[in-house]
């Protein structure tokens, strides 16, 4: 089964979403800003994964 996650970065925290090639919501989760955390929450995916969207950001240093 393909993946597909999109992160919506705030200054704090992030929201994830993994949905399946069909749309299904497959895994959804805010998180801290932390990479670590953010890897560990994405961990279980991964070998599905097709990609990560992450929206455009330019006045924010994450």
């Amino acid at each position: 089964m393909k993946l597909y996650t999109g992160v919506d970065l705030h200054s704090n925290n992030n929201y994830m979403g993994i949905m399946d090639h069909r749309g299904k919501k497959v895994f959804s989760r805010k998180n801290t800003n932390d990479s670590e955390a953010v890897l560990e929450a994405l961990a279980p995916y991964q070998d599905a994964m097709e990609g990560v969207v992450v929206e455009s950001t330019f006045n924010w240093y994450w």
